[in-house]
């Protein structure tokens, strides 16, 4: 903890250092692609800054400083300029986030975790689309999935924002934006990129884009990228005895992403049609510490959008967004060579899930001098169906094992009416005009849960030019999985299934008081928050409730297990103090970081256990191994560290940058399996430890339109863990070529 120390000192006791004039942060738009040269200089430079432009925050075009609540928006030129593999990368070093799997062999699945809250209740949205993986045990994306395609920005917003956005945004919403029109003419961008980060490893990609901008507003895009990887052994290799047999291979991935754009834009008209298509294949492993010769992992989406949206006068206009999902996943587990005989372990499985979304919203905007709102309604369906076979030989004969939930027709709908309202104080008098209040409010009434009610209220003062207080409390929600509603695995002796169609949604009330100041020369916010969760859902084990908590399974003869399923049970505490700066310090060097100190616990209670799905029965949270017949409480939560970024910036020519990123990861604990946490094990705790790692990066620019890009990952070869058993990629160098051209009308 004391290098998190030290790294906060660092960025207070140099980011006063400022010169007299500073770098403001671009407009984000259309502005952003006709400037390319200078918003590359400005946003290489910073990256965290409080653009002007925040559109996430409240579904207005608002001036980020003006808004009353912790926002990060990050450039495309700054994502390209520092070589980032895929956007994860990108979001791990952004305040508030902690993202497991980006220091892993490429194709691992990536998690996030913000401000505390767990990797199913942040709301991930492409063009105000929320994408999912409706398919997946909690609905979680695998942000591995995620590419720059198309991508203009990145807005993020931190805390619970299920007023504006529905479902899982209670640790916050990130929001990728995609690219519209340009300056009228033809723009051509094309890039590759290679390197290694490991004996034995590689990776190359290509990347090329279009633009075609008509002097009417019509335009079309196109961008096509492309990833091949041969990697490392992902697993940590635990087996010590020289004489066993290994037959450990190095896990590959390879990604292929499509994405288009047609629309038509001008001052009061907004029309797009999207379509991406993403197609990956990944090595996998069996588990942690397990290695597999013989598993890959086949995923493919494509995502429509749309949208259209009118003004009606200068005040008021309408706009309409929709977007459409279909995603599949194939899990092929053929048989594996155990011995040097070449003898196999005679099983085969094979999964098949497949899961689509469907969104459509519409709302009205409207905005005069003292008042900004929008108001609107919006539905959500979503479906999932899974195949999966089992296959195994041995000594007692042939085994087969198989379901399929086709014919469950599983889907649940999501209705919602919501509104959001920012008043100014000049409304009363008009010295009061630094005095903001924003209200908002969301309706949802689900297929399976019935009606829940979310709202905001968030207060903000301007206390001198450049400078804003604000305060925010706001619920939110997040609906129960597909999976955990209608899981149909029923233990045969109770009857009990594993989905539970009596789960509610997690609920969530979330306080947060924070500082900005934005001037020409230095960003710099602080904010705390404090966020409760309600209703938890579980996995759990059911036991026979007749039965001594003490004597389960002491008896052979005696069942005692009565099945396995998900609960509403107990209470997450979240709280946090998050520090970020931007500034420049003389003529030619930046400084930019930010600070992220989380703590949390996790109670049960036997008075917390909802519904009547378990008939009576013990029953003991996986998570822990507890039994809840008292109450329990577990502080720290796993996978959630305190975090620290900075970044140093130094500009010895114009044509020439260099960077230099500083990552630090505090100490956190990680899940494995205990045999001995009651009669059928359950999940414990290990120290995971905590790590720093140095990158340095390069951009020479050759020509206006000519970038050359340089970057060592992991300077240091750094040994450490994300997760336990699994590797992490040792020192990388990695080197992009990039062109940009255009011809303009």
């Amino acid at each position: 903890m004391k290098h998190l120390f030290i790294l906060a000192l660092f960025l207070v006791v140099f980011s006063p250092l400022r010169a007299q004039v500073g770098v403001r942060a671009e407009t984000a738009g259309s502005d952003l692609n006709n400037k390319r040269i200078q918003s590359l200089e400005s946003d290489t430079i910073r990256t965290y800054h409080l653009p002007e432009v925040l559109i996430t925050a409240t579904r207005l075009e608002r001036n980020a400083f003006e808004v009353g609540r912790s926002a990060t928006v990050v450039s495309l030129s700054a994502i390209t300029s520092s070589l980032y593999q895929n956007v994860g990368e990108v979001l791990a070093e952004q305040q508030g986030v902690y993202l497991v799997g980006v220091g892993q062999n490429p194709g691992m699945i990536q998690s996030i975790f913000m401000r505390g809250a767990s990797s199913n209740q942040t709301a991930i949205m492409i063009d105000d689309v929320r994408v999912t993986d409706p398919s997946g045990v909690n609905s979680a994306l695998d942000l591995s999935e995620l590419s720059f395609a198309g991508l203009e920005r990145i807005e993020i917003v931190r805390g619970s924002h299920s007023t504006l956005y529905g479902s899982s945004a209670i640790g916050g919403v990130v929001n990728l934006i995609t690219q519209k029109d340009r300056s009228p003419g033809l723009h051509v961008e094309a890039e590759m990129r290679g390197g290694v980060f490991g004996k034995g490893t590689s990776t190359f990609s290509q990347y090329g884009s279009m633009n075609y901008t008509s002097p009417v507003g019509l335009y079309i895009a196109a961008d096509f990228r492309n990833s091949v990887v041969k990697g490392l052994d992902a697993t940590v290799d635990s087996v010590t005895d020289l004489g066993s047999y290994k037959n450990r291979d190095r896990d590959g991935f390879d990604q292929r992403t499509l994405w288009s754009k047609v629309g038509y834009k001008n001052r009061d008209t907004d029309l797009y049609f999207s379509w991406n298509n993403t197609r990956q294949r990944t090595d996998l492993d069996k588990t942690a510490y397990i290695d597999d010769d013989n598993y890959t992992l086949e995923f493919h989406r494509n995502l429509l959008s749309y949208g259209a949206s009118t003004r009606i006068t200068d005040a008021i206009s309408l706009r309409l967004i929709g977007g459409y999902s279909d995603m599949n996943r194939l899990a092929v587990d053929d048989s594996s060579v155990v011995d040097a005989f070449g003898t196999s372990d005679h099983t085969y499985s094979r999964g098949e899930w497949h899961g689509t979304t469907l969104t459509n919203e519409v709302y009205g905007a409207f905005q005069f001098p003292a008042v900004q709102a929008v108001a609107g309604v919006n539905w959500y369906n979503e479906r999932m169906s899974s195949k999966s076979y089992f296959y195994t030989r041995g000594f007692y004969g042939e085994f087969e094992l198989g379901s399929d939930l086709d014919s469950l027709d599983l889907y649940t709908t999501t209705v919602s009416a919501f509104g959001h309202v920012d008043l100014n104080g000049s409304l009363l008098r008009e010295n009061l005009g630094g005095l903001s209040l924003a209200l908002g409010a969301r309706l949802n009434s689900h297929s399976t849960f019935g009606s829940h009610m979310t709202y905001e209220v968030s207060p903000s003062l301007r206390i001198y030019e450049g400078a804003r207080v604000y305060a925010s409390y706001s619920t939110g929600f997040n609906a129960p999985s597909l999976y955990q509603l209608f899981a149909p695995e029923r233990d045969f002796t109770s009857g009990i299934t594993r989905g539970n169609s009596d789960l509610r949604p997690e609920q969530s009330k979330s306080f947060e008081v924070g500082f900005k100041q934005a001037t020409g020369s230095i960003d710099f916010s602080l904010s705390f928050f404090h966020t409760v969760v309600e209703n938890s859902i579980e996995y759990v084990y059911l036991w026979n409730g007749n039965v001594g908590i003490d004597t389960l399974g002491n008896d052979w003869l005696r069942n005692d297990f009565r099945g396995d399923a998900y609960l509403n049970v107990g209470r997450q505490t979240t709280s946090g103090v998050e520090f970020g700066v931007s500034s420049q310090i003389g003529r030619r060097f930046w400084l930019s970081g930010n600070l992220s100190l989380v703590s949390g616990r996790l109670s049960y209670r036997p008075s917390q256990l909802r519904g009547e799905h378990a008939r009576g029965n013990h029953v003991q949270v996986y998570g822990n191994g507890a039994f809840l017949n008292t109450a329990v409480e577990t502080s720290g939560l796993v996978r959630r560290p305190s975090t620290a970024n900075i970044c140093v910036t130094y500009k010895p020519t114009e044509s020439l940058l260099l960077k230099l990123d500083l990552r630090y990861v505090g100490p956190r604990t990680d899940v494995y399996y205990d045999s001995k946490r009651g009669p059928y094990g359950a999940l414990g705790t290990v120290p995971v430890t905590e790590y720093t790692l140095v990158d340095i990066s390069q951009r020479i620019m050759l020509s206006d339109s000519f970038f050359i890009h340089a970057r060592v990952e992991n300077v240091f070869d750094t040994k450490y863990s994300e997760i336990n058993g699994f590797t992490t990629r040792g020192r990388g160098f990695y080197l992009g070529v990039r062109y940009a051209f255009s011809s303009p009308i």
